[in-house]
C-alpha cells in the first residue's frame, strides 16, 4: 500500500470510530445527562394523584405518581379538572388506597388540593379525606370534611371541619370560613401543620387565613403543644387513605350513620407532603394551577 492510500485508509478508520462513538452517545447518554426527578420517592411529596389518566381503567387513572400506588377501588367518575381531568364525588362512594405511601411517618405535614362545588342544600356533610387508624375512636388519624347549607356553607362561606389525632378544628358559627369555596369555581385549599410551632395554617387560593381563633390553629397533646405528630398506629403501620369520602364509603371500620357522606363536588391534584410547606411554596402551587 502506497503512502497516499495509507493516509486515506487511516482517515476512513478514524471516521468509522467517530461515527460509532457518536451513535453510542446518542443512544445511551451518560447518567449525569438524565434530568433529576422533581418528586423522587422518599422526598417531601409523599403522595400525589392528578387523576389525569386517559385509559378506560379507573384504577390506572387514579394512580399516585410518587410510587405508582394504585387504588384498590375507584367508583368515582372523571370530569374536566383545573388541569387535565378531575374526579366527581358521590354521596356513598370514595376512592380507597391501601396506604398513602410513607406519609403516615410524617411529623409535620401539608395537605393540598383543588376543589369545585356549589352549595348542596341540607343533605349532610361531605368528607374529602381520611387517613384510617384503629387507635382513634373515629378510626381515623386525620379526617377532613365540609358541612352543608344547614350548617352555614353558602356560596360565600364554608363550614369546614378537620380532625388530627382526635383533636377537632371546626370552622363553625362565628368562626365560619369567610371564603367563596362553594361558588361553583375551582379553588385551591391547603392545610399545613408545623411541628416546631404546633400550629395549623390554612390557605385559600394561595393566601393564608389570618386572625383565626386558637381553637382552629393550636394543636395540643394533654394541654401542651403537640410537637411532632405520630400518624402511624401502635404497630408503626400506616392506615388506608380514603379520598372523596370517609371510612364508611370505602367499606372500612368507622361510624356508619346516614349523615356520613362523601363529597359530591369535584376534586383535583391531591397532594400530601411530609413537611410544612412555606407560604411561598403554597403560593407556587396555586399559581401553577397544578
Amino acid at each position: 500500500m502506497n503512502y497516499k492510500n495509507k493516509i486515506n485508509a487511516g482517515l476512513f478508520l478514524i471516521g468509522i470510530v467517530l461515527i460509532a462513538g457518536s451513535c453510542q452517545k446518542m443512544s445511551r447518554p451518560a447518567l449525569a445527562d438524565y434530568p433529576a426527578d422533581a418528586n423522587p420517592p422518599g422526598g417531601p411529596l409523599k403522595f400525589y394523584v392528578a387523576f389525569d389518566g386517559t385509559t378506560a381503567d379507573p384504577l390506572f387513572n387514579a394512580v399516585d405518581s410518587i410510587r405508582a400506588n394504585f387504588p384498590s377501588d375507584n367508583p368515582l367518575t372523571f370530569v374536566d379538572g383545573i388541569a387535565g381531568k378531575a374526579i366527581k364525588g358521590a354521596v356513598n362512594k370514595a376512592i380507597k388506597y391501601a396506604a398513602p405511601n410513607d406519609f403516615a411517618k410524617s411529623t409535620s405535614f401539608t395537605m393540598a388540593m383543588w376543589l369545585k362545588s356549589s352549595p348542596w342544600g341540607s343533605t349532610g356533610p361531605g368528607w374529602i379525606l381520611s387517613l384510617t387508624d384503629k387507635d382513634y375512636w373515629h378510626n381515623s388519624a386525620i379526617f377532613w370534611y365540609f358541612e352543608d347549607e344547614s350548617q352555614g356553607s353558602t356560596s360565600t362561606t364554608a363550614n369546614m371541619k378537620l380532625a388530627v389525632m382526635d383533636q377537632w378544628f371546626e370552622f363553625t358559627g362565628a368562626k365560619l370560613m369567610q371564603k367563596p369555596l362553594f361558588n361553583g369555581q375551582w379553588h385551591h385549599l391547603a392545610v399545613v401543620y408545623d411541628e416546631t410551632s404546633s400550629k395549623l395554617i390554612y390557605y385559600f387560593d394561595g393566601t393564608a387565613l389570618t386572625g383565626l381563633d386558637p381553637s382552629l390553629t393550636d394543636v395540643k397533646n394533654n394541654g401542651a403543644p403537640r410537637g411532632p405528630l405520630k400518624l402511624t398506629d401502635a404497630s408503626g403501620n400506616s392506615g388506608s387513605l380514603i379520598i372523596g369520602g370517609w371510612n364508611k364509603q370505602a367499606g372500612l371500620a368507622g361510624p356508619t350513620d346516614d349523615w356520613v357522606q362523601g363529597f359530591t363536588g369535584n376534586m383535583d391534584q391531591v397532594r400530601l407532603y411530609g413537611k410544612a410547606l412555606s407560604a411561598s411554596e403554597v403560593q407556587a402551587l396555586y399559581n401553577s394551577k397544578l
